[in-house]
């Protein structure tokens, strides 16, 4: 009696059913499909526009914050905590300068190296934002307002302001012609010397007029007017500097690498407060040239702290060491069946860090990007950044079995860790969201593809109510076309699902 009282019910509802729809005409499914396509339309709309605006699935965080609880789920996150959560991220944000834009402490020679490339490809390496910002690096460091006491160096103040360069080149050859100029020795040297020896020489010429300019400034901060000549003493230091660490780059490029070695020490001991210029960094690679990871580990523990500024260089280098002592013979198979040594996850954990801090390198060094001339300023946490540091560093990581292994097998999971990739700081502050502007600025974007993170995944809501949004548009276009055709179909569905909705009935009802 029962399983005839259920089925009795059913014909009934069917019945009504059935009479409901034989009174509808084509015009109705054709109006039913139209207004769905539409909604589902204006739901992917602002769908599309909350995640680029706010970088989530309106659907999914109403269904996170909202319905599960009231479904029984369980939020372990409080509203407070929550909220000072966003809060500390909006502060960091805020926090956070815009994105500063670096001197690159391994830059290469205008003359001997960049001008190199034009001739052989054609190309230019250098963006003229780079270009720019070297021009005013060199009035800054350069340049003093009393230049106009000595006629060489006044020429050369109007020297650097020169877009052409061969108007810079002859404006050297003049203050030359005047006195010994350390200025216009390092012109030549980057401009107009086409080798690096050439370069070294001009350099050489430079330390003497260099030292004799900051020998007379010392007497003078000595004789008590150091207020009155303090921006002749700030200039000729730096210009010394300069000379310097520029002659110990063009050691380590002729393949000197102790002696290079020896003349970064000795500047960095000289001038230890002068750590603008990053000499550190220069030291770093060429004692990784040398394979002297005892002295990399020293250099390390001084200038990776907390309190000073990180960079590629830094992080990935101490990924390197990390890697270096398990990488010969690491295996992702076997590590996954014992688990990892304290070792390889110190090792795994250093190459997390280094690639939160910039996410653009390890495709360069895997060599899933290809490498062009690095520029003359970089962006920390960039794609500049990342070229400067992989084009140098790149066969430092070569030369350590397995490195680039463990780094291929491992690097991708950084995106897992970080709550919707780099833009919640994990280990440092939120990956900076100007740093795409900025990169397409210093680089030569003609022929390279800038490097972009993070990467935003279209969240399951989005793709949903697209694909919904184009099944009923496709439906309506169907329905408008052929409206008789597809009421019969609509007629056919809605009595396929009848007699099987019925046969669960009689078979729920009567299971024998």
């Amino acid at each position: 009696q029962e399983s005839e009282g259920i089925v009795f019910v059913f014909f009934c509802v069917s019945s009504i059913v059935s009479m409901f729809l034989n009174t509808l005409t084509p015009k109705f499914y054709v109006a039913l499909t139209g207004t769905s396509s539409l909604i589902s339309g204006l739901i992917l709309i602002f769908e599309w526009w909350y995640f680029r605006k706010y970088g989530t699935s309106f659907i999914e965080q109403v269904s996170v914050s909202h319905l599960r609880p009231l479904l029984g789920g369980v939020d372990n996150s409080s509203p407070t905590n929550s909220n000072s959560s966003n809060s500390d991220a909006d502060s960091n944000r805020q926090s956070v300068s815009e994105c500063k834009v670096w001197r690159n402490p391994l830059n290469l020679f205008r003359g001997a190296e960049y001008n190199r490339y034009t001739w052989v490809t054609g190309r230019e390496p250098l963006t003229y934002y780079d270009m720019n910002l070297s021009a005013q690096d060199h009035q800054t460091f350069f340049t003093c307002d009393s230049d106009h006491l000595r006629p060489a160096d006044a020429i050369m103040q109007k020297a650097w302001r020169e877009r052409n360069p061969q108007a810079r080149i002859s404006a050297a050859h003049e203050a030359l012609e005047l006195e010994d100029c350390a200025t216009a020795y390092i012109l030549l040297a980057e401009e107009e010397a086409t080798t690096i020896v050439e370069a070294e020489k001009l350099f050489k010429q430079a330390v003497k007029a260099g030292e004799g300019c900051y020998r007379r400034s010392q007497q003078l901060q000595h004789h008590g007017s150091t207020h009155t000549h303090a921006p002749d003493i700030r200039r000729d230091t730096n210009v010394l500097v300069y000379i310097k660490r520029r002659l110990a780059m063009c050691s380590r490029k002729l393949g000197r690498t102790r002696e290079a070695v020896k003349m970064m020490r000795d500047l960095m001991k000289e001038f230890p407060l002068l750590s603008m210029f990053n000499i550190h960094e220069n030291l770093l690679e060429s004692l990784l040239e040398l394979q002297n990871y005892a002295d990399v580990q020293a250099v390390l523990a001084k200038y990776d702290d907390i309190s000073l500024p990180k960079s590629a260089t830094i992080c990935y280098t101490a990924a390197l060491l990390k890697a270096r002592a398990v990488s010969d013979k690491f295996s992702p198979e076997a590590a996954s069946r014992r688990g990892l040594s304290t070792a390889e996850m110190n090792a795994v954990e250093a190459i997390h860090r280094a690639v939160e801090f910039n996410p653009h390198v390890p495709k360069y060094l895997l060599e899933m990007k290809s490498l062009i001339l690095p520029p003359e300023h970089i962006l920390k946490r960039g794609d500049s950044e990342a070229i400067a540091y992989a084009f140098f560093h790149l066969q430092h990581w070569k030369r350590v079995e397995g490195a680039l292994n463990l780094l291929h097998c491992t690097w991708e999971g950084t995106f897992r860790m970080i709550p919707y990739p780099l833009e919640k700081g994990h280990l440092f502050y939120p990956y900076p969201i100007c740093t795409e502007t900025a990169d397409r600025e210093l680089l030569p974007t003609v022929f390279h593809e800038v490097s972009v993170y993070p990467k935003k995944e279209l969240p399951f809501f989005i793709l949903f109510t697209a694909g919904l949004c184009s099944f009923t548009a496709m439906l309506a276009l169907l329905t408008h076309q052929f409206p008789e055709l597809m009421g019969v179909f609509a007629k056919a569905v809605s009595l396929l699902h009848r007699s099987h909705t019925l046969s669960s009935c009689l078979c729920k009802s009567n299971p024998q």
